[in-house]
């Protein structure tokens, strides 16, 4: 996978369902560095910082979407950072059905043009 596709972002929650694979595995790992970030209080990334302004329970419900997905496409991942994300959002539960208010409409069609734009490019090739 390209470069381009590597920054740091979360996606839009709606979009999750039809990230094509690859970049779904590099959402998986996005969640556990700035998971790693935040912890050491290095979160500085303009795309990402804006979790740290909320309840750590909302990340742990975007993670749980990332792994229900990946879960569903019988992708493998390590049950150990499972096992770390609980851990760093347990004090801090919420509704699962609470999302990111920065996750609203206009982020969902910025999140749709990048990955419209990265697939006419020729950077991702195939969207689910």
């Amino acid at each position: 996978m390209n470069k381009e596709c590597e920054k740091m972002r979360l996606w839009h929650y709606k979009l999750i369902p039809v990230l094509p694979n690859a970049m779904l595995v590099s959402q998986w790992r996005e969640c556990i560095a700035i998971k790693r970030q935040w912890e050491k209080g290095t979160l500085k990334h303009r795309l990402v910082s804006y979790v740290k302004k909320w309840n750590k329970g909302y990340f742990g419900v975007y993670v749980a979407l990332v792994v229900s997905e990946l879960v569903k496409r019988n992708i493998k991942f390590q049950d150990k950072y499972l096992d770390e994300f609980k851990k760093f959002c347990q004090n801090d539960l919420i509704d699962v059905g609470v999302r990111y208010p920065e996750h609203n409409n206009r982020y969902l069609k910025q999140c749709y043009y990048n990955l419209q734009e990265k697939y006419d490019r020729g950077i991702i090739f195939k969207v689910i």
